[in-house]
């Protein structure tokens, strides 16, 4: 990969990381990085092992974790915060990523403080991908 093609990447992936709550899509992020949409989704999964969205729904998953542990607002108003038109896409969408619905995580019936580090690991063997 190209110096060029990895800053673009890379403020690309700032933009995700500052704009998870927006509604944002691989043609946003994909003019962020001046490329076309086919090409930059291919080289984001080849320089961060994960797709665009994937990565999106991890800092929207990362930052819906803090807000439930941190805060007493309501779960709906957290979705919405974070990214999510609807309550039942983001709770679908929770409880894949960690395990448990919103309502049973901030309650602590399951306790997750995982970093991130060990949340890679496990979604590389999920998705069969193998650090080199």
């Amino acid at each position: 990969m190209d110096l060029v093609l990895a800053r673009h990447l890379l403020r690309a992936r700032d933009l995700a990381d500052s704009g998870y709550s927006r509604p944002l899509d691989v043609a946003a992020l994909a003019g962020r990085a001046h490329v076309s949409p086919t090409h930059f989704a291919r080289s984001f999964k080849a320089a961060y092992g994960a797709t665009p969205h994937q990565y999106l729904i991890a800092r929207r998953m990362e930052r819906a974790a803090f807000l439930l542990r941190e805060t007493d607002r309501p779960v709906t108003e957290i979705s919405l915060d974070v990214g999510f038109q609807s309550l039942g896409t983001f709770s679908t969408t929770f409880k894949r990523w960690l395990g448990v619905t919103p309502s049973a995580y901030r309650a602590g019936t399951e306790p997750l403080r995982v970093p991130s580090c060990v949340r890679m690991v496990v979604f590389e063997k999920r998705s069969g991908r193998t650090r080199s």
